[in-house]
């Protein structure tokens, strides 16, 4: 996906939790063809959740028949996307010759690195059907360590059964990176952070480990309650470090747990570039404006550098 600045709303949300630091409500943002996002990540009070810089809800949507996701080839520096989708199905092909299908529960984690460009598009079959495809997930973006920012582009897939799930009394969690209910996710990181689904049956609860230096919990569905206190999605609830929170489902409800070790400082963030560096920013555009980023094979179109 696609990132540039827009404002940001008023939550209208108190601060009611002894434990909580900020409550965002995602913005709306329609990124053309009839498709829009929920972004709650940057947000003007936080750039950062751990190394979470980017966070969008993608649907649910049902597209018309005819119409499609059609995202073409872009480029990206100093982060990894990972797209995790819910319902609907997604191609991906990247510059670096990798074409895979994104499906439902699977984990999909493109390094970006010193240069990467993909195209995001619906399935030939699924534009066949007839019936108009389905989306339904989460795009986030992990700001890379200042260390391993111009590192070579990678791509890492895991389907939904090579992931750690556990399902007890009502709780259903998936973990998709890092550790979470006693359960590692097998993918590779460059940095400690924390992403797991967690799905709760009404009057259920999970905790959220205490451990994580930043933690947050998106409301995607359903209504939860933490410390009394309720909360209805869509909602990006940010934690102080160090609390126990214990989250009880006042509905049936879908949540992503994420956070993870603060970076070793804040980020230039401009169009889909990430970097600690002003400068590395300005030669990204000139080099996307340029043509000097690698051609994603199959695709013939991309997406021009904004004005």
């Amino acid at each position: 996906m696609s990132w540039m600045p827009s404002a940001d709303p008023i939550a209208g949300d108190a601060q009611s939790c002894a434990a909580l630091d900020l409550v965002i409500v995602p913005r709306v943002r329609d990124l053309g063809d009839g498709f829009s996002v929920r972004r709650a990540l940057p947000h003007g009070k936080r750039q950062m959740v751990g190394p979470f810089i980017f966070f969008d809800q993608m649907g649910p949507v049902q597209f018309m028949a005819g119409q499609a996701l059609d995202v073409r080839p872009h480029p990206h520096i100093g982060l990894a996307t990972v797209t995790y989708l819910f319902d609907g199905r997604i191609m991906h092909r990247d510059s670096e010759g990798n074409a895979l299908e994104i499906t439902p529960g699977a984990m999909n984690l493109m390094t970006a690195g010193r240069g990467i460009a993909h195209s995001e598009r619906t399935p030939l079959d699924a534009r066949a059907a007839g019936t108009g495809a389905r989306m339904y997930g989460i795009q986030s973006w992990i700001a890379l360590p200042a260390a391993y920012e111009e590192t070579d582009p990678s791509f890492q897939h895991f389907a939904a059964a090579d992931l750690p799930v556990v399902a007890d009394r009502g709780v259903t969690a998936r973990v998709i990176a890092g550790s979470a209910f006693g359960l590692r996710a097998p993918v590779g990181m460059l940095s400690d952070w924390l992403y797991a689904e967690v799905i709760l049956d009404a009057g259920a609860s999970a905790p959220l480990d205490p451990d994580t230096e930043e933690r947050a919990i998106y409301v995607a569905e359903g209504e939860i309650e933490i410390a009394g206190d309720l909360f209805e999605g869509p909602r990006l609830l940010i934690f102080r470090p160090g609390d126990r929170i214990t989250v009880r489902a006042r509905q049936a409800s879908r949540l992503m747990f994420l956070g993870g070790t603060a970076l070793e400082g804040p980020r230039y963030l401009w169009w889909n570039f990430v970097s600690s560096r002003r400068e590395r920013i300005e030669e990204a555009k000139e080099a996307w404006r340029t043509g000097r980023f690698p051609a994603v094979p199959g695709e013939a179109d991309f997406i021009p550098l904004p004005d």
